[in-house]
């Protein structure tokens, strides 16, 4: 048994990076709803309500597209490597989450509340919209089967 990879494994050069193009989607559409939960901070905690909410939307939005863009590149090198990433990747975002927030923890335009909630509530709220708007339509972006020309 040779270790050679399959014609599947041959296949993925000419596969669209589906992982970026559903990322840029979710934050085409997240962002009127961003703009909606940071004005809403403001409406309760102020301009440090407003700041903290937009760092922490722009926090979720940030590893949303990291994210993508590191599966896109693993998907490239095989099965192994993706898995990888995903995991390890997200470990990593993680870390790279808590050091942004820790750095301005202290600052005087930061609230932690509205920073968390921002953060929590967008991140949840773009990954359940996407999945339910992929899983539903299969139709945007570049999960939709093609037809075969005769």
């Amino acid at each position: 048994m040779g270790t050679e990879a399959g014609p599947a494994m041959n296949a993925t050069a000419s596969v669209p990076a589906v992982e970026s193009q559903i990322a840029l989607d979710a934050v085409r559409r997240g962002l009127p709803a961003v703009c909606l939960l940071v004005a809403s901070a403001g409406l309760v905690w102020g301009t440090p309500g407003v700041a903290s909410a937009g760092y922490g939307a722009a926090l979720a939005l940030a590893n949303l597209l990291m994210a993508a863009a590191s599966l896109a590149w693993a998907a490239r090198l095989g099965p192994t490597m993706l898995m990888g990433v995903a995991l390890f990747g997200y470990l990593a975002r993680l870390g790279l989450i808590t050091v942004a927030v820790l750095a301005v923890a202290g600052a005087g335009w930061v609230n932690v509340i509205p920073l968390g909630l921002a953060l929590v509530v967008t991140h949840l709220g773009l990954l359940v919209w996407e999945a339910r708007y992929v899983s539903m339509s299969l139709a945007w972006p570049g999960v939709k089967p093609r037809k075969e020309s005769a």
